[in-house]
This record gives C-alpha cells, structure tokens and sequence, in this order.
C-alpha cells in the first residue's frame, strides 16, 4: 500500500500501481475513507458517498473496454453500452438521486433552524481544525456526552445543544465537522448542508489546538475556508485549547492571550473568562 500526501490525477494512479503492483491511496481517497468510517448518521452517509462517487467517476479505467463485452439487451440503444459506460451512468443516475435527497436534508436543516429562531435564541457555532477540542469543549460547557475522541473527524454530523451563560443569557451551541488543509472540492460540496449550519450563527467560536506544531498554520487553513464559505463578516472569537498540554511554555500562552482566550476544554474553570468574553460579544452582537 502506497498512500500519497497530495491528489494524484487518474493517470498518475495508474502509471504508479503498474510501476509497483501496489494500492496506491492519495490524500484525497483516505480523507474520503476516514469520513466513510466515521459517518453515522444518514446525512452524513449520503454526503459521503456523494463525494466518493464524484472522485470515483473520472478514475473509472477504460482499459477493460476490450476485456469487456458489449452490453444489449432490453431497452439498450444502438450496439450497447460497454462496461465503462455502464457505470459511468450509474454513477450518475446514483449523483441524480443523492442531489435530490440532500436537497430534502438541507430544507430539513433549514426549517429546524427556522424553529429556533422563532424561539429567539442566538446561536453560537464552534468551527476549528479537525482534533482541535470542539466536541469536547460543547460537552464540558453542556455536560452533554456527544463522540469526542482524539483523531481525526470523529465529528462529522451538527449537533446542537442549549447553553446558559452567568447572566442569565441562553443561546443555542453547534458543534460542526472540523477543516483540514487542502479539503477536496467534492468534499466541501457535498457537505453543503451542513455548513449552512455556520451561515445562522451570530457568533463563530475558532477553537484552535495549541498544542498542535502547527497551529498557525492551521489557523489559517480555517480563516480561508470560513473567507471561501462566505461566512468572515460572521463576528469569529479565537479560543486557545488544550493549555494544559503547554503549560510550561509560558512565553506561548502569553503570546495568544494577546489574541484570544487561553483554556483547556478539559477543565471548566478555565472556560469562565470565555463565557463571559463570549456573553459580552453575543450582547453587542444583538444589539446591533
């Protein structure tokens, strides 16, 4: 197995596994496998398997055309259809049909956000690299038990849980799929229906892992996606996670204080200052 850190076009696939006699996996595939694995809800199977059979349809070989037979038969037009055709148009058909059925998940979405906004209640939403803590976060403040484990997308479906500030301020808290680099296209499009969660929120909450190398680089993989997403006019509040994992590195934690509010998801009493930093935001935000 030959796994690559880049998406790879049709032929280079091809050229590699006939060089090696490997599987060859690019990123693209194992990121659309781990989101398969993960998937639990009939939402986020379909938004799946959409973004698979999109990747899928422009990598069907034509090279078993000749091994193939042509296919008649009732209802076929001319001399029939090869192999290769046949499946091109039942990935199609199969496109045609989830289209549809997303259609009817986003206007669910849409009319379950509807209801909340009749009650009047603003609405917070976390978005953040993917194992940056967001579950984790929404199940401290909430004392829900949503999935929250320590690898990559082990949320893929919204959920939305009521949170009360100190002072006597109620809102509605979404926990949403995290952002990796380079995100397919077909990925981020087929999971339409669950980012227009983002577009209702009054409030982003960007939950950044500070223990996380990177995490300036992926700070920006997520503030472009959310300019890409049409959602940076949305007030966005940077919140610095899993400071107990830094503790040490005191010259760190007092950089990003400069930009954000320092916590450990893990630890509610340092989830006080971002209650009330986050009360006194909504508070504005409302009043405009």
């Amino acid at each position: 197995l030959l796994i690559f850190d880049q998406e790879l076009n049709p032929s280079q696939i091809r050229s590699i596994t006939d060089y090696t006699d490997l599987r060859v996996i690019d990123r693209t595939q194992l990121i659309l496998d781990i989101f398969a694995h993960r998937a639990l809800s009939r939402e986020g199977k379909l938004q799946v398997e959409m973004a698979q059979l999109k990747y899928m349809l422009p990598r069907l070989s034509s090279r078993d055309d000749a091994l193939s037979r042509l296919t008649g038969g009732i209802g076929a037009r001319g001399p029939g259809e090869t192999k290769l055709e046949i499946d091109k148009r039942r990935i199609n058909d199969r496109l045609a049909r989830l289209t549809k059925e997303l259609k009817k998940v986003s206007k669910e979405r849409y009319r379950r956000r509807s209801r909340r906004r009749k009650k009047d209640l603003p609405v917070l939403s976390l978005v953040g690299y993917t194992n940056a803590g967001k579950s984790t976060l929404l199940n401290t403040l909430t004392e829900s038990d949503i999935v929250a484990e320590d690898k990559l997308f082990a949320t893929l479906d919204p959920t939305s849980r009521r949170l009360r500030f100190p002072r006597d301020m109620e809102v509605v808290i979404t926990d949403t799929v995290g952002f990796i680099k380079n995100l397919p296209a077909d990925l981020l499009q087929s999971f339409k229906a669950t980012l227009e969660e983002l577009e209702e929120a009054d409030l982003l909450v960007h939950v950044v892992d500070l223990s996380n190398p990177c995490f300036r680089e992926q700070m920006k993989v997520v503030d472009d996606l959310l300019q890409d997403l049409d959602l940076a006019a949305i007030p966005c509040l940077k919140l610095f996670n899993k400071s107990d994992q830094v503790m040490n590195d005191k010259m760190l934690l007092a950089d990003v204080a400069k930009e954000g509010i320092v916590v450990s998801a893990l630890n509610i009493e340092t989830l006080a200052p971002f209650l009330e930093k986050a009360q006194a935001l909504m508070g504005k935000i409302l009043q405009k």
